[in-house]
Formats: C-alpha cells, sequence, structure tokens
C-alpha cells in the first residue's frame, strides 16, 4: 500500500461530502507556503534583514478557501480603525481640485519635527477613497511608527466637486504628480513613499517610470496591482468574476458619473455610459473619451506598468496573489523583474484582492499589513542600505 492511503481515503470521503466541507478539510492538510520572493540578490538580503515577513509561511483563513472569498470576505468583516483627518482641497493646472486626507501625527515621538518627519502617500484603489479599511490599517501601521500620513483620493471619490470635466485613470499620473509637488512643497525635507492599491498602485508605477530619479519619492510599495490591464480585464468578465466583482465596481462608477452629471455631460454621453453592464464597457464609453485615446485597448495598453518596470530608479516592493481575480498570474512580470536591482515582487499562492487573509477571525491585522509596516520602516530607517542594495546611487551617478 501508498504509506498515504489512509490520508487519501480520506480526503476522497470529504470530497464525497458538500464542498464547502471538502474544501476547507483539503485546505487545512495544505501546508503553509512562503511566499515566491522575485528579485536581485542584494534586494532580497536586504528586504530577509528588515522585512522578516517576506520568508513567513502563509497561511491563509482556512474557511476562505479562494481568491474570491478572500476578497469577499476581506471586504465585508474586515475591521476599521478610527482615523482622524484633516482634509485640504488643491488646485489643479486645469482648473479642477484634488482632495488630499492627511493625518499629521503631530505626537510623533519618533519624529518630533514636522519638518523630517517622513511621510507615506497612499493611493486607493478604482473606486476607494481615505475610507476604505486598508486606508486606514495602513494609516493605523504607519502613524504607529511615528509617521505622517496623506491619502490621494481622486478626482470626485474625496466628497469634493468636479470644476472641470475631468476624472481620473490608471495611465494619467499629472494628478499624482501635482501632488508629490505639493507635498514636496510642504515639507521639502521629509522623505516622502508611495502606497498604491490595485488600480493606484498602477497610478504609482507608471508615475516612478515616467518620473524616474525625479519622482520625489524614496520608495513605493503596491498591493495586487493588476499588472496587465487587458489580462485583468479578460479575468473580471469571467461569469463568477464579473457577478461578484465586476458588476459592483461598475454600478460604483457609473454611480460616480451620476454624482458629477452636470459637468461630465458636456464631454461624454452620460446616458450611454450609464449603460455599461462591465469596467471595460465603462472605459469604453468614458475613460478611453475623457483622455483621448482612440479605443478602449489603446488605453489599457498605456494603463498596464508591467513592461515600464525597467524605467524606475527607486526601490519597489510588490505584493500580488496567485489566486486574485483582479490580477490573474499570468501577467506577473516574474522575468522582468529577475533582471532588475530595484525592484521585488513577493508572490503568495492565496490571498485573493486587497486581502491576505489570516487566522480563524481575520478582522485585525493580516499578512499585507504586516508587509506594509516592515517594508515602510525598512525603507524610512536604512535609507542608505537599501539604496546601495537596489544600486540607487549607482544608477543615479550614472544618468
Amino acid at each position: 500500500r501508498h504509506p498515504t492511503c489512509s490520508l487519501c481515503f480520506l480526503v476522497c470521503h470529504f470530497i464525497s461530502k458538500p464542498p464547502v466541507l471538502s474544501s476547507l478539510f483539503i485546505l487545512s492538510l495544505l501546508p503553509p507556503q512562503t511566499p515566491a520572493l522575485v528579485c536581485s540578490e542584494a534586494f532580497g538580503a536586504f528586504l530577509h534583514k528588515h522585512c522578516p515577513v517576506v520568508a513567513e509561511r502563509f497561511s491563509p483563513t482556512p474557511w476562505c478557501w479562494g481568491g474570491r472569498l478572500q476578497t469577499l470576505v476581506c471586504a465585508l468583516i474586515k475591521s476599521r480603525p478610527p482615523v482622524a483627518y484633516r482634509n485640504e482641497r488643491i488646485r489643479t493646472v486645469d482648473g479642477g481640485q484634488i482632495s488630499l486626507d492627511w493625518v499629521d501625527n503631530e505626537a510623533s515621538h519618533n519624529y518630533p519635527e514636522s519638518s523630517t518627519r517622513p511621510t507615506v502617500l497612499i493611493l486607493p484603489g478604482l473606486t476607494g477613497n481615505s475610507q476604505q479599511s486598508y486606508v486606514l490599517h495602513a494609516i493605523n501601521q504607519a502613524t504607529r511608527h511615528g509617521y505622517r500620513c496623506v491619502v490621494f483620493n481622486n478626482r470626485g471619490l474625496g466628497g469634493e466637486e468636479l470644476l472641470t470635466p475631468v476624472t481620473y485613470c490608471a495611465a494619467n499620473t499629472s494628478d499624482l504628480e501635482r501632488v508629490v509637488t505639493h507635498v514636496k512643497g510642504l515639507y521639502p525635507h521629509a522623505p516622502v513613499l508611495g502606497a498604491g492599491v490595485s488600480l493606484g498602485g498602477m497610478v504609482l508605477l507608471n508615475y516612478l517610470a515616467r518620473k524616474r530619479s525625479e519622482s520625489g519619492m524614496v520608495a513605493g510599495i503596491t498591493i495586487s496591482v493588476p499588472w496587465d490591464a487587458q489580462k485583468s480585464s479578460d479575468s473580471m468578465e469571467e461569469p463568477l468574476n464579473w457577478l461578484l466583482f465586476n458588476k459592483y465596481l461598475t454600478s460604483g462608477l457609473c454611480r460616480a458619473v451620476t454624482r458629477h452629471r452636470k459637468i461630465l455631460e458636456k464631454v461624454v454621453d452620460v446616458d450611454h455610459v450609464l449603460k455599461a453592464r462591465t469596467i471595460r464597457e465603462f472605459d469604453e464609453r468614458f475613460t478611453s473619451l475623457l483622455f483621448g485615446y482612440k479605443s478602449c485597448t489603446d488605453y489599457y495598453h498605456d494603463a498596464s506598468p508591467d513592461k515600464k518596470l525597467p524605467r524606475t530608479a527607486v526601490p519597489i516592493l510588490c505584493l500580488n496573489a496567485a489566486d486574485d481575480p483582479f490580477s490573474p498570474q499570468t501577467a506577473f512580470p516574474v522575468t522582468i523583474v529577475q533582471s532588475l536591482p530595484n525592484v521585488a515582487l513577493l508572490l503568495t499562492a492565496h490571498g485573493g484582492h486587497i486581502a491576505f487573509l489570516q487566522g480563524l477571525f481575520p478582522r485585525g491585522e493580516s499578512y499585507m499589513e504586516r508587509l506594509f509596516s516592515q517594508f515602510v520602516q525598512a525603507v524610512f530607517e536604512y535609507p542608505k542600505d537599501i539604496e546601495k542594495a537596489c544600486c540607487i546611487e549607482e544608477e543615479q551617478t550614472s544618468e
């Protein structure tokens, strides 16, 4: 007999039971897996030393047996730490306005001087803003270390009115450039780290690729970024993904258009836009037109950050899960990252989209929060070490 025949019998027995019970049992048999870390040897050594979570075995919540359920459960039950914001609205070159939500952390013991207090600039996802649970948790982590935080709300999503018929997209980085210039103008001696989630990560990576060593940031971190917008769209249009996620997000985009209908109807057929049933249809009827693309395909090509990574010039850590329905693993830029000194790709087998839940009652701190906390602290507390590990000084000197 095969030495594991008893185990095989149990698995077969449970497979004959209801699917939920079978899935829970099978998952409980799987050993925790160490995430795959794709990066240069030097960057990897820095991360293992200062971000030990990268070497931890990741075991997802046992009753969340797949990426879809991880994503849904996280959205439904994740706790929301209380955060008191100071709102600021700044004007843009085209006459628009951007809403920024600040947590100044004036009580910081580690950095009592406001002028040099490190700043974490957070970019939320597609329809997100400063009230998302993942944003609140990130701020909770950063402020514990004494850092300042500012959330960049995309136009029309921060509670402000649109003053011009312009919103946002993953490919356009002009608003982010305006925000970074404003933040650096207020605190020129304070280092800034960019943290982008999902679409916010796409914007951040596109910005870092365009600005290179002139980005005004010392590093970046992304969570669940869609690397190839076309492949993400295809994945999100699979029947179950459309029903669980795509339909809901499209409705959120349409609600934002409805809220700002009076000014947006000057440039688009709002009634036609509101009939969109997928994110792709919305982008075809609204986003691509608003930002001057000939087609949605052209927009998606320009928005995808995967092939732009070689143009970045600051340390970047990117966390993705292989079972993320928003960002299929076939799009992960593993080959590209392997050749870069400054980019690290951390891949988990499970975790879904902006979830990475652990423990039986996963309402609080999860794997992604611990990774975020450790990386942000490593960047701000060991700047010379990470620059050396990522060959930042050498690259900037040679430019």
